[in-house]
């Protein structure tokens, strides 16, 4: 399927490893010119080079802490100037720990929210007015099932993830009209560095080892296997052209058939 995208400008942010890495991999095959942004300056090198190598599209690797607010803004300058414009923002940047009320202190909860729910504000108030102008441009916000889903062993990511739930929603209602469209990616169970983390967290809380942990996560999904990061970045792909022009406000679930309400 041909995407048309070749010629965009995209940010992802994230970008190091897992999903991020997949999608900004994914774009740039595309012909997508992709400013990379994660906290690791190493791997993150390591990242945009290898894809713009197997792409032959520009890959430029900007090192970021997004729960800075200065350096977020720092990072937007860099990207911006780098590509030239930004048409494409792919939220991604945030990783929540696992845990119960009483196991999740007010740090705990401030960190998360300054990083996935203030940084994605922070990153799509500064580039949508741009695309907003230009009447045209794609915001997809990678959330998580959490969100719509909620867990009392993941309370802080389950709740961050509902607001970005909502703030999704919002966002595409104001920016529908000057053809930006703004969706929501909610990944399941996807082996990533970021899910062995997670099944880790889980397996330690639940007095159980980490296989035992991941077999439990797989029980519950209709195909019986994780998903891969691959399977996520398509649909953003998608998501990000012309393809999906009608599409906006909308969330969609990646998880193997594991989430089953109406």
């Amino acid at each position: 399927m041909e995407l048309g995208l070749r010629g965009k400008r995209a940010v992802v942010t994230g970008a190091s490893m897992g999903i991020g890495r997949a999608v900004a991999r994914e774009l740039a095959m595309e012909g997508v010119a992709v400013a990379l942004i994660a906290r690791g300056a190493e791997r993150l090198g390591e990242a945009a080079a290898a894809i713009a190598a197997e792409s032959g599209s520009p890959c430029h690797a900007i090192p970021a802490d997004l729960a800075d607010p200065a350096a977020l803004d720092a990072a937007m300058d860099a990207a911006e100037a780098a590509l030239g414009g930004v048409d494409i923002l792919v939220n991604n940047a945030g990783a929540t720990p696992m845990g119960r009320i009483g196991e999740s202190d007010d740090a705990t909860w401030a960190k998360s929210l300054s990083l996935k729910l203030m940084g994605y504000v922070r990153c799509a108030r500064r580039l949508t007015p741009a695309m907003r102008a230009r009447k045209w441009g794609r915001v997809v916000n990678v959330i998580g099932r959490s969100g719509h889903q909620p867990r009392p062993n993941y309370i802080v990511g389950s709740s961050v993830n509902a607001s970005l739930l909502a703030f999704t929603h919002a966002l595409a209602a104001e920016c529908a009209p000057d053809n930006v469209l703004v969706t929501g990616v909610n990944p399941g169970p996807i082996a990533t560095p970021r899910w062995d983390a997670l099944v880790a967290q889980g397996a330690a809380g639940a007095g159980r080892d980490a296989g035992a942990e991941n077999a439990a996560a797989i029980a519950g999904i209709a195909l019986g296997r994780l998903g891969t990061a691959e399977e996520v970045s398509g649909l953003v792909a998608f998501l990000c052209s012309d393809r999906a022009g009608f599409i906006a406000g909308t969330m969609i679930d990646v998880d193997g058939g594991g989430t089953r309400c109406i």
